[in-house]
């Protein structure tokens, strides 16, 4: 086998380099089913309403994530009905909504007042947003129309509909993160129980911490119950299976390696690179930022007979956590896949802002998360001259570098960064270890590979290079936060000691190499980078992986239950520990080189998940 690596794709790019092949990545990856069966279209579903009539229904909730157009499905499927002689009565739940200055002073100590970005998680289900009589009131309507004659058929929509709690059946319908935002930044969707919509980030603050965690708490309540999985982010056009076949499948996923739908964002810093070869989004000014596996706002494509559907990772975690993470883990991390994998592109971008991530405490008392935003940074590709900041420069004054950047934020005055942040030269395959309280930022020219907690959006941003974002604004910077957390003995020369992965070969055959990259008292997760030319196995021993390939063109990645699952340079994928064991199966001509990331082993039992007192 050729050990020459010289395709620029997976070699370091040469400078001049300025468009970027298409390669085997699949931005939409989909899990094949064969258990039930993906129905589609409004006519599909009143063909289901009205067999389901003829067996007794009389009465159908059909609730719902943020982000459904109820007047739009209720005529929709009204027009569907009409056409098999079906005329249901129509209850929109929304109409026991409590008034909007009540919603707001309900969840006001959760909304971080006039901060731009951060608020305080909230702890509780969907009845914040409802008045608690009028749901009672509907709850007893929908028993006395359950009593009715044969025939008739009441269907209560809208979010929050599960809350009558009784039913023939209930419908959920389901809408993937990414949509909603897109929709959200055209004003087309507002806050829960808002009558006007006020922008992107007031939005996405009151979704993040207020409205996401409750209608997630809604799913895991009645996942148990739901008849019928409804995927609309094409409102014309659903795709849905029955709750049974949908449960069925979920246990099928847990013990499989399988991907989740990836997508992508641009930014004031983003690059050309993933436009190119992954093939997404030629349209865009950039891309910045690939969300590969961010669980909170991923999801999971089922495939079957050239039909799809979507449902968000969330339902996979409230079915089969332990599947998932395995009994130790999901102790700790209960129903939050704790790793996240994501590329920052900055090739033929700019440098990332100047930041810091919250230490441990800090996050919990003043964001109520269970854990901090411990990252790193694998570089996957990088032009010469590229480089990572990281940590401070050994002369750095911490009173002479926070009075620069409190000047340039009143004055708009440019900062000498390289004066007080010490920065590393990166080439592909270096990887750079970021806990918590350790200044950092990617410069441009790199494709990184972020391996990090799932917490995401906990970013200090001290310096941001004077620029605008792609609004024209200037993004928020958390100046006083930020000093609050940076751990100022993290200079360059115990950067170089401690903080930059010197690969550590723990475990080799005849077949394979496996290197220890990571796996400090920092942070709680290891990376093994495991090289073969042909093939490698392994039992999971109850502990899941993140994968990814970070060099080679393709593999295939086998379960104990016999399913197959392709991975391609740069892809990421899941292997749950139920899957028992795997075996990576070399598709190309090249030598491969695959990340596992995972949870250490007593994390949680006989070590803490982060310093307690920290």
């Amino acid at each position: 086998m050729n050990k020459d690596i010289n395709d620029p794709l997976i070699a370091p790019i040469p400078k001049d380099l300025k468009e970027y092949p298409r390669g085997l990545y699949n931005p939409y990856p989909a899990f094949s089913i064969d258990t039930g069966e993906i129905g589609v279209g409004f006519p599909a579903l009143a063909k289901n309403i009205k067999a389901q009539i003829n067996l007794g229904l009389r009465v159908l909730a059909v609730d719902g994530y943020h982000g459904v157009d109820w007047a739009q499905f209720r005529q929709n499927l009204a027009g569907a009905l009409e056409k098999r002689n079906v005329f249901p009565d129509w209850i929109d739940v929304s109409e026991c909504m409590a008034g909007e200055e009540q919603i707001l002073e309900r969840i006001e100590p959760f909304l971080g007042g006039d901060d731009r970005i951060f608020g305080f998680r909230f702890p509780f289900g969907p009845e914040v947003f409802f008045n608690s009589r009028k749901v009672a009131e509907l709850r007893t309507e929908a028993a006395v129309l359950r009593g009715n004659k044969a025939g008739s058929l009441t269907i209560f929509y809208g979010l929050g509909a599960g809350l009558i709690e009784v039913w023939d059946q209930l419908w959920y319908i389901d809408i993937p993160k990414d949509w909603i935002q897109v929709n959200a930044k055209a004003g087309k969707i507002k806050n829960i129980g808002s009558k006007k919509y006020d922008g992107f980030e007031p939005f996405y603050k009151r979704a993040y911490f207020v409205e996401w965690p409750a209608l997630n708490r809604h799913k895991q309540r009645i996942i148990d119950k739901i008849d019928l999985l409804i995927d609309l982010q094409k409102p014309a056009e659903p795709t849905f299976i029955s709750g049974k076949d949908f449960r069925k499948n979920l246990n099928e996923v847990s013990r499989s390696a399988f991907r989740v739908r990836p997508w992508y964002y641009s930014g004031p810093w983003g690059g050309r690179y993933m436009q190119g070869h992954f093939g997404v989004h030629p349209d865009k000014i950039n891309l910045s930022t690939s969300f590969e596996i961010i669980t909170p706002e991923n999801g999971i494509v089922l495939e079957k007979d050239g039909k799809r559907l979507e449902f968000s990772f969330d339902f996979l975690m409230y079915q089969a956590n332990e599947l998932i993470l395995g009994k130790q883990a999901a102790r700790q991390f209960r129903y939050e896949w704790p790793i996240r994998l994501d590329y920052l592109d900055t090739i033929d971008g700019g440098n990332l802002s100047t930041q810091v991530h919250p230490r441990p405490n800090f996050v919990r008392k003043e964001f109520g998360e269970t854990f901090t935003q411990d990252e790193s940074y694998y570089i996957i590709n990088a032009k010469p001259g590229a480089k990572v900041y990281i940590g401070l420069t050994d002369d750095c004054d911490p009173d002479e570098f926070y009075q620069a950047v409190t000047e340039s934020a009143e004055k708009g005055i440019e900062v000498d960064i390289d004066r007080y942040v010490n920065s590393e030269p990166s080439k592909p395959h270096d990887l750079f270890l970021i806990p918590n309280g350790t200044v950092h930022g990617s410069g441009k020219d790199n494709l990184v590979l972020e391996i990090s907690a799932t917490t995401y959006i906990f970013t200090f941003k001290i310096y941001d290079w004077m620029r605008r974002d792609l609004n024209g604004k200037f993004r928020p910077l958390n100046i006083e936060r930020a000093w609050k957390n940076i751990r100022f003995e993290r200079k360059s020369k115990w950067v170089k000691e401690n903080l930059i992965a010197k690969p550590k070969l723990i475990e080799k055959t005849v077949d394979w190499k496996k290197y220890l990259l990571a796996e400090q008292k920092e942070n709680w997760w290891a990376v093994h980078r495991v090289e073969f030319d042909h093939e490698f196995e392994m039992n999971t021993g109850d502990i899941a992986y993140a994968l990814n390939l970070v060099e080679g063109e393709s593999v295939n990645v086998k379960t104990a239950n016999g399913r197959e699952y392709p991975l391609a340079w740069a892809e990421s994928m899941i292997v749950p520990a139920a899957a028992e064991y795997f075996k990576v199966v070399n598709q190309g001509t090249k030598p491969c080189k695959l990340l596992l990331v995972f949870v250490r082993p007593g994390i949680g039992t006989r070590e803490p998940l982060n310093n307690p007192n920290d």
